[in-house]
């Protein structure tokens, strides 16, 4: 398949007129009004005097603030009436914003409440979580979360739908459990969010889970969802100030590297310095100098059974504040033309230290604008490098917009490389049936050094999610054999790839199972220059049953073919020979729900492999006995059986949790992987006396064995001390 894609509004109209056309008749048939669609409203109260953030809600001016207590439930039945009720109240004054709840329930004793550590997810424990949309465009905003033990847990939207959150914000929480049930007080500084100073009203919402019921509920929904194509109105915002907008992080470091074989003994103490300000309520500028990345978490192993590359997420704060504003296309990972981890990460995986960075993001009328520049110190052949990213998408209809980005710089490579992008998203959150429209059509073309012509990269796609009934998606890209985004990630090029999905979720009503889901994936990639099969998955989601005890069991078929031009070396010596390879496979798995003291899940599949056989199974186990301490035991095995030779591949990984605190924890994560065959120990002392100030002890110690006799021995150990202290004017 050469031929060139139609352009993307026609694109766009044929796909949605192909997912309406497999819709049995009535199937996005709308009610005349859904419960959904009556837009909440409430009026708050400005206060000279804030309230103390300490879990009670005790004062006064609590007792003035209206009360939010209209709340329904999401699942297991949109728009049922809760089962506990839930009472908001929301305040603001000059600097903050505060937001108060009563959360009722029968049985205190039985409140979920296992996690401690601050910034861990909680989505195992009961939870209240604030919505925000402080732009009124439904485009981007806050979700802040606070568990019963006062944990706090927060993110960014990237978009209507999706969101963030490795982002961190400064704000305060604080909870308490008592015969009543929970009581929680959060405390948002404007002076952490940005906003649209002009604006009166925010748009707002409020979501409750109560876990040991799997009963989620909240102020507004649409179609289950929360997210801000949903929200309510808070009224009578006005005189709000940020101050100056200025944050002012010194960090100090200290480093010890012991002298292992090649490596040799380094001790050094760096200080690092970030920026934060806020040019308007909307815009804001930062400065990184020497920055500092010791205190990250370590990545996830992974063993590549692939011929492609591998996608591992973005963890550092800086390049996570307004991640939203960077996003091109909705692109999760190939095709992306900008992907933070290009810098300061060399090709192996090591640390290259960044000297400065500068970025100003946010949002200027119905603009959002974002332009990135680090310094990358040089490293091995490759010189210093200083890279630019540049981002502006205008917000189009209500809910959609249509953007372009450019990068320029190359940090694994001393050669010039450009790339510029066009995008398109469309959303119409209001669609048939309570569901939602989802579009987006893109168009890249990079300009690298050594590389002339076919270098361009284009697609589109359009989905209908849905939480019940029908759902569906269909998507084309098409990347040419020498577009290189230098500062992006792509695995395959000279590729077209068509993806195409449907499924049906059943909702009973009553009995053991709250959904079960049945659905199809397909997606082929061909060469092309030739037409011929790359890759093609057909996938047969035969059962995926989630039970009201948040079991779940899923049972899943696929056929896949490869089509290889090459050897492939897959391990050691094995190599799998060119030619076009078929093969089938049956999935398994089981979950048990993560609101349990103690948890875990297993997954096999088997089937054939290439010109062999593969068995492959995966297990792990949760242990939380106490909200002072958890562990956690994963193990992945493969068992492959080729024509060329028999290979194993095993992955190990044991997380120990001591928690003393809501401010102090004790953090140890050991990994091992039989490829490498290293054992990998991260240990951290994590101690968070207040949000904004933040110290860490690591350490890092890494176990080889270079004889593959398990005799393992010291390869690598750095201990490093850090703080940093967060000044606000």
């Amino acid at each position: 398949m050469t031929h060139p894609l139609p352009l993307p509004q026609i694109a766009l109209l044929v796909a949605c007129a192909s997912l309406g056309a497999m819709a049995p008749p009535g199937a996005f048939a709308q009610p005349a009004s859904l419960p959904g669609e009556v837009t909440k409203s409430v009026r708050i109260q400005r206060t000279a005097e804030p309230p103390v953030i300490d879990g009670v809600m005790n004062e006064e001016i609590w007792l003035r603030a209206p009360i939010i207590d209209d709340l329904h439930q999401v699942n297991p039945v949109e728009y049922g009436e809760p089962s506990e009720r839930t009472e908001v109240r929301v305040l603001y004054g000059r600097d903050a914003l505060y937001v108060g709840a009563r959360l009722y329930d029968s049985e205190p004793a039985r409140i979920n409440a296992r996690v401690l550590r601050q910034n861990q997810p909680i989505g195992s424990d009961d939870r209240f979580f604030v919505h925000i949309d402080p732009f009124n465009t439904r485009r981007g905003g806050y979700a802040f979360g606070v568990n019963a033990n006062g944990v706090r847990y927060d993110g960014i939207y990237e978009g209507p739908t999706d969101r963030q959150f490795d982002w961190d914000g400064i704000w305060q929480a604080a909870a308490s459990i008592d015969e009543q049930g929970w009581v929680v007080e959060i405390e948002i500084p404007f002076k952490t969010i940005s906003f649209d100073p002009r604006a009166d009203r925010w748009w707002m919402n409020f979501t409750r889970n109560i876990e040991r019921k799997n009963e989620s509920i909240a102020w507004m929904s649409r179609n289950r969802r929360t997210d801000l194509s949903s929200m309510g109105e808070i009224r009578g915002i006005s005189q709000i100030e940020q101050g100056r907008g200025l944050d002012i992080v010194p960090t100090a470091s200290v480093r010890e590297r012991r002298a292992i074989g090649a490596i040799p003994a380094n001790s050094a103490m760096e200080p690092s310095l970030d920026v934060f300000y806020k040019v308007t309520p909307q815009l804001n500028a930062s400065l990184t100098v020497n920055t500092d990345f010791s205190a990250v978490d370590v990545d996830s192993r992974q063993v590549n059974l692939t011929r492609f590359s591998l996608f591992f997420p973005e963890q550092r704060d800086f390049f996570l504040q307004d991640v939203d504003i960077f996003q091109f296309g909705r692109l999760e990972q190939d095709g992306r033309p900008f992907f933070s981890r290009r810098l300061g990460i060399s090709r192996t995986g090591q640390e290259v230290p960044l000297d400065f960075g500068g970025k100003l993001s946010g949002r200027v009328g119905r603009f959002d604008v974002g332009a990135l520049a680090v310094r990358q110190e040089a490293y091995g052949d490759v010189d210093a490098t200083t890279a630019f990213v540049g981002r502006v998408a205008a917000n189009v209809l209500e809910e959609s917009s249509v953007g372009m980005i450019v990068t320029q710089g190359d940090p694994r490579s001393n050669l010039d490389n450009t790339v510029g992008g066009v995008d398109f998203r469309y959303l119409n959150s209001r669609f048939a049936g309570g569901r939602g429209l989802e579009g987006v059509a893109w168009f890249q073309q990079s300009d690298s050094e050594a590389l002339d012509g076919d270098d361009t990269a284009l697609g589109f796609r359009v989905n209908v999610p849905s939480n019940t009934g029908l759902r569906g998606g269909f998507g084309m890209t098409r990347i040419e054999e020498n577009y290189n985004p230098a500062l992006g990630f792509v695995r395959r090029t000279g590729i077209e790839q068509i993806r195409f999905n449907v499924g049906h979720t059943w909702r009973p009503g009553s009995g053991p199972v709250r959904t079960l889901f049945s659905g199809i994936d397909y997606d082929r990639i061909d060469y092309l220059d030739t037409g011929e099969i790359q890759s093609e998955g057909l996938r047969f989601r035969a059962v995926d049953l989630n039970l009201n005890s948040q079991d779940s069991f899923g049972l899943s078929w696929s056929r896949d073919r490869e089509g290889l031009r090459r050897p492939f070396r897959i391990s050691g010596g094995i190599v799998i020979e060119p030619g076009l390879y078929t093969f089938d496979t049956i999935d398994l798995s089981f979950r048990a729900g993560n609101q349990r003291a103690a948890g875990g899940g297993v997954f096999l599949n088997s089937g054939n492999f290439y010109d062999g056989e593969r068995i492959g199974t995966g297990t792990f186990f949760n242990w939380r006995p106490s909200r002072h301490f958890r562990t956690n035991v994963s193990y992945q095995y493969n068992e492959i059986d080729l024509r060329g030779g028999s290979f194993v591949t095993r992955i190990a990984r044991v997380t120990l949790e001591a928690v003393f605190s809501s401010t102090l924890s004790w953090i140890n994560l050991i990994q091992y992987d039989n490829v490498s065959e290293t054992i990998g120990i991260n240990s951290r002392l994590h101690w968070i006396p207040r949000a904004g100030r933040e110290a860490f002890l690591v350490l890092n110690h890494n176990l080889a064995d270079p004889e593959r006799d398990n005799s393992f021995v010291s390869s690598f150990s750095e201990l490093t001390l850090k703080y940093s202290y967060t000044f606000r004017f």
